[in-house]
């Protein structure tokens, strides 16, 4: 799909991302940089589905502040609390389904050391230039995978968390798409999916291309139109435009690490454009070719300085919506240790901070939506800030 089929500017975000009614039917809110509601029925897309609130409340692979990461427990439990949408990674089995996992070494994520017929499978392997020690995805059949139980990934900065450890298993993003169907039934309302494609390149040359299967999974739980409910997200800008080459139309996050940094494609290609490159005027219209926001790590918004603490923002909220571009950045985290130093509270590094004061700052640069471990502290801060 071509840049002028997907249309730019604010009509498209205001497609996208800007506040709408909510499922309950709650109020319409419009933020600075954002085109407004007209009424309910101008906002509701396929499906009966209603647009999102602005800032958007991504539950970062579900509530992983509470619930060991992506597990029906971590998902469940983001969109009880209120997340306005879900996030999962992907990464294939050895025989070819994808399962949601944060990387494909599964040893810091599941008892699978504890697994005496797995211990000859624990190996090295160099993914995107670094090299990996443990268990990973591919070497697993789905049903092995099956046979291992999650556990929190932060033990020493979530020991609460640990007493989920061995509760759910690894899930399936087929599976996670049937939960959503089900909960949307539940709720009358459709549940909303942010998914990323893991180390594409990598796993494309493994034989293991993630993106036709997921094309196909999207079909065929209609999540692959321009008006679904569904994001998708991706560290490697190929992988995004492979999506759109399959035909699949729902709205693409690029996402972008810190300055300084190459996406994994562009190394293999020999493109030399970095971040910086990425994120000026320029490089932001060449991504609203293929995708229709971006997803920068925070410090991209707002850098910090060398003690830690914000500095000045930079422009980079204003130069993406004058691309039509809107911004999901990653990711916000309750505890001092994930928190720019200005709002650390204390000296336990693994206490709460000030979470609700690092809210308030990103959400006054006019970001569209953002990542959180906690997504009820996010939408506490969401209120107090469009009440303010």
């Amino acid at each position: 799909m071509t840049h002028d089929q997907q249309g730019s500017g604010p009509a498209r975000r205001a497609v996208l991302g800007a506040a709408a009614a909510l499922c309950a039917g709650g109020a319409v809110f419009a933020l600075p940089g954002t085109a407004a509601a007209a009424d309910t029925a101008a906002n509701r897309g396929g499906h009966g589905s209603p647009k999102l609130p602005v800032p958007t409340v991504i539950g970062h692979r579900g509530s992983s502040g509470y619930r060991p990461e992506h597990t029906f427990g971590s998902y469940q439990y983001a969109l009880d609390i209120g997340a306005d949408v879900i996030e999962q990674d992907l990464v294939p089995t050895k025989d070819g389904h994808l399962v949601c996992r944060h990387e494909p070494e599964i040893g810091g994520t599941t008892d699978v050391s504890k697994h005496p017929e797995f211990a000859s499978r624990r190996t090295t392997k160099t993914i995107d230039g670094t090299a990996m020690t443990g268990w990973f995805t591919e070497d697993f059949t789905l049903a092995e995978l099956k046979t291992l139980r999650a556990v929190e990934r932060l033990p020493a900065n979530r020991q609460r968390n640990t007493l989920y450890d061995g509760r759910w298993e690894i899930p399936t993003f087929e599976e996670v798409l049937q939960w959503a169907e089900e909960q949307g039934r539940k709720r009358g309302c459709p549940v909303w999916l942010h998914t990323e494609t893991k180390h594409p390149t990598y796993f494309r040359k493994l034989g293991l291309g993630l993106e036709e299967r997921l094309a196909r999974l999207l079909r065929r739980y209609g999540r692959d139109r321009k008006n679904s409910p569904q994001f998708l997200e991706s560290f490697e800008s190929g992988s995004l435009q492979r999506l759109g080459a399959l035909g699949v139309a729902a709205p693409k996050i690029f996402l972008l690490s810190g300055l300084g940094s190459r996406p994994w494609d562009f190394v293999e290609a020999g493109d030399p454009r970095t971040v910086d490159d990425l994120i000026t005027p320029a490089g932001l219209q060449w991504t609203a070719r293929f995708a229709q926001g971006i997803g920068p790590t925070l410090t991209l918004i707002i850098p910090v300085d060398a003690a830690g603490k914000l500095g000045t923002p930079t422009t980079l909220v204003r130069d993406a919506h004058a691309a039509g571009l809107i911004l999901h950045p990653y990711t916000m985290r309750n505890e001092n240790t994930f928190l720019p130093a200005d709002f650390r509270r204390g000296t336990d590094p693994n206490a709460y901070g000030d979470a609700f004061g690092a809210f308030r700052k990103y959400f006054e640069q006019g970001i569209d939506g953002i990542f959180s471990d906690n997504a009820d502290t996010a939408l506490l801060a969401r209120q107090d800030f469009l009440k303010s």
